[in-house]
């Protein structure tokens, strides 16, 4: 079976429609189907029914420490299972259709998490820019935000990709599109104070990812939210600070300003204006959900 996953794995990488996150995400999840099958004594793929689909998504109810799995972690495990499936169909003569009858959990459209812009200043200007992993930091978490950056593509960026001259990044997203987004000029100062000043002493083997860690390395997407959380302990806000919130904050601060929906979905690479629309609203959610949690009176039923 591990066999059929590897070739399923190559002709994704072959294909170059998924980036590699998403492939990654193929691997471990189908592993993981894989690894409940032969807890179940199931060796082959042909073997593989709806009763055993519906056992194998009421494993998923829970993770490995027992605590429960959402919505989406579910539906994401059936869909690569279900793209693993039709791989075997189409090309390699298996039959089993075992996920043809089988919904995944309904997942409702979550508001996105957001920063007021006071609250995005308090983050930033917490950040000691005097050492130089402050300056790192700082020069990192602000071209989060100015650019709508997923830390995915803030770790992958080359210093090519940062032109400096034009004051644009060319930021290659999910299935390695790419897209132009400007920035400010005082984010290009940071950025080059810090390759000037701080890159140019931590690498040692010559490479050309922008963002390392001290030992020179490329900072990973782990690396970033570690960072990104001790920071925020730091700065003591009062909301748990984590990298996508600086994506939706980008958005939400651009719309809330003018900017123009259409331009707002170019400059984060949505392929549909129905995904970048969700922005238009969470500035209302989040200031409503704050004045009914601290108004005394709000949510009280009124006396008639």
């Amino acid at each position: 079976m591990q066999e059929y996953l590897e070739r399923f794995l190559r002709y994704i990488a072959m294909r170059n429609t998924a980036s590699a996150h998403t492939q990654d995400a193929y691997r471990r999840d189908i592993e993981g189907f894989l690894a409940f099958l032969r807890q179940e004594g199931i060796d082959s793929l042909e073997d593989v029914d709806r009763i055993v689909m519906m056992n194998y998504i009421a494993s998923l109810s829970t993770d490995a420490k027992g605590h429960p799995c959402a919505n989406a972690t579910i539906a994401r495990h059936i869909s690569s299972v279900r793209s693993f499936y039709h791989y075997l169909n189409e090309y390699m003569g298996i039959q089993a259709t075992p996920l043809q009858e089988v919904r995944g959990p309904r997942i409702g459209r979550k508001i996105p998490e957001f920063l007021f812009v006071s609250e995005i200043k308090t983050f930033l200007e917490s950040i000691d820019v005097q050492t130089p992993q402050g300056q790192r930091d700082r020069a990192l978490f602000e071209l989060m935000y100015a650019c709508g950056l997923r830390v995915s593509e803030a770790v992958s960026l080359t210093l090519e990709r940062f032109d400096d001259e034009q004051r644009v990044l060319r930021v290659l997203g999910k299935g390695d599109k790419e897209r132009i987004v400007p920035f400010y000029a005082a984010i290009g100062k940071r950025v080059r104070a810090y390759i000037r000043e701080v890159r140019v002493q931590w690498v040692k083997e010559e490479h050309d990812v922008l963002f390392v860690n001290q030992r020179g390395r490329p900072l990973t997407s782990r690396g970033v939210q570690y960072l990104m959380q001790k920071q925020c302990e730091r700065c003591e806000l009062s909301i748990r600070v984590h990298p996508h919130m600086f994506r939706h904050s980008f958005a939400t601060h651009l719309l809330d300003n003018g900017a123009d929906i259409r331009v707002v979905q170019e400059l984060l690479g949505h392929a549909s204006l129905s995904t970048t629309q969700i922005y238009m609203h969470v500035s209302r959610e989040r200031l409503r959900q704050a004045y009914e949690s601290a108004h005394p009176l709000a949510g009280k039923r009124s006396c008639g």
